[in-house]
């Protein structure tokens, strides 16, 4: 043994670091169109090479181009715009909120618009989406009220989870979005339970997810993968690969050694890669991924392959790990500019257009915000003392009523 080396560990290092310049050479990106889309049937066995390939749909000029075209109508593409750009007003004037002192905490999806929005408008609000803390596009694009969202932020007197939540854990079953749990890698096994259940019912309702290329590493994300694929569970299975978890690049969770979309293969999944700051892409992958779990073909993998623009919360400080300009260097560019550089392309859309519609939401926005701030933000105003407790216990247990009498409620 004296000829062996010693032993080390290799510890995965981001390509930079702050003051380097960005670098994405090392990305495998397949040409616009350059991935084929297999049948719908397709024994996964048969697709595993689209769990390395990347769908892409539109190309640098905005033009659709490939067998993924989901040839969308006009309208259909400009509300998706719009929520887009809805989305992103939300979130800066909730951040400047969190600035200001009205909330203790945010987390802006920036970059990432496309995934949640257009996921949002294909499936049914009957459906049940499980999300993280970058969905809030989903219930943005199916008009979830905004002074509604801000209300929860603030936890005032009107927030309708009656301030159980922390800040953006938003819960609305009637919007199709499960309650958000800060515990990283549940909604992956409640969203293969719920569809087993609808399963089992005989029902015609599937399950969506979604979880960080760092959630990868947790359990639950197995253990779900195993009984989405043993019992064929209708549900789409998301993974967003936005190249960073909290201060860690997705490396740590094993990005560099294979795709996250393979993680699916030796579980007998279908998997996707898909460009996820392409919104017709994400579109077609989705659409292909709710054909499979409607007709009884069980659940598919979807790796967004997208990049985290913002911090990743307000208690973030991104430039302290990688290059300050690294996310408007991102080869795969901006969700917003890139389905209006397509829908100018096509003539059914202008700068005009845009700079109005962008002015109409941030005005949107404020309305909003002037609603909920006049109940109150965080500390001003706050639920009921009463609703503590409310909704624990279908009969209240004794101790409740004497906790109550004594609280005087």
């Amino acid at each position: 043994m004296k000829n062996t080396p010693t032993l080390s560990l290799r510890v995965p290092e981001p390509s930079g670091r702050p003051g380097d310049t960005p670098d994405f050479s090392h990305l495998k990106l397949d040409a616009p169109g350059a991935v084929d889309r297999p049948d719908v049937g397709t024994a996964p066995a048969e697709m595993r090479d689209h769990a390395f390939r990347l769908i892409r749909v539109l190309d640098d000029e905005g033009k659709a181009v490939g067998p993924w075209n989901p040839k969308l109508d006009p309208e259909t593409m400009r509300r998706g715009l719009k929520a887009m750009i809805l989305t992103r007003a939300f979130d800066d004037r909730m951040h400047r909120a969190h600035r200001q002192g009205k909330t203790s905490f945010y987390m802006k999806c920036t970059g990432e618009e496309a995934i949640a929005v257009a996921q949002g408008m294909i499936l049914s609000r009957e459906d049940m989406g499980f999300p993280t803390y970058r969905q809030q596009g989903l219930l943005i694009a199916r008009d979830y009220p905004l002074a509604t969202m801000m209300n929860q932020i603030y936890s005032n007197a009107e927030d309708p989870i009656k301030g159980r939540q922390l800040p953006i854990m938003y819960s609305a079953k009637d919007y199709g979005f499960f309650t958000i749990s800060g515990n990283l890698g549940t909604q992956y096994v409640q969203a293969v339970g719920w569809g087993m259940a609808s399963a089992i019912r005989g029902d015609d309702k599937i399950a969506i997810t979604w979880i960080g290329d760092g959630s990868t590493a947790e359990s639950d994300f197995h253990s779900a993968l195993t009984f989405a694929a043993v019992y064929r569970a209708p549900v789409i299975l998301n993974i967003v690969n936005n190249q960073w978890a909290i201060s860690s690049f997705q490396g740590i969770a094993g990005g560099l050694e294979t795709t996250f979309a393979s993680k699916g293969i030796g579980y007998g999944l279908p998997a996707l890669r898909v460009d996820g700051n392409d919104f017709l892409a994400v579109w077609a992958a989705t659409q292909w991924a709710e054909e499979r779990a409607r007709t009884n073909q069980g659940a598919t993998i979807i790796e967004l392959f997208t990049y985290r623009g913002a911090p990743h919360s307000t208690s973030d400080d991104p430039s302290r790990y990688r290059p300050g300009d690294e996310h408007e260097k991102w080869p795969l560019g901006d969700p917003i500019a890139r389905l209006k550089q397509h829908l100018i392309a096509i003539g059914e859309w202008s700068d005009e257009q845009q700079e109005e519609a962008e002015k109409e939401t941030v005005e949107k926005v404020r309305a909003a915000a002037k609603e909920s701030e006049a109940v109150g933000t965080l500390g001003q105003s706050r639920p009921s003392v009463k609703t503590m407790f409310e909704e624990v216990y279908a009969t209240e247990d004794w101790r409740l009523v004497e906790q109550r009498r004594e609280v005087g409620v």
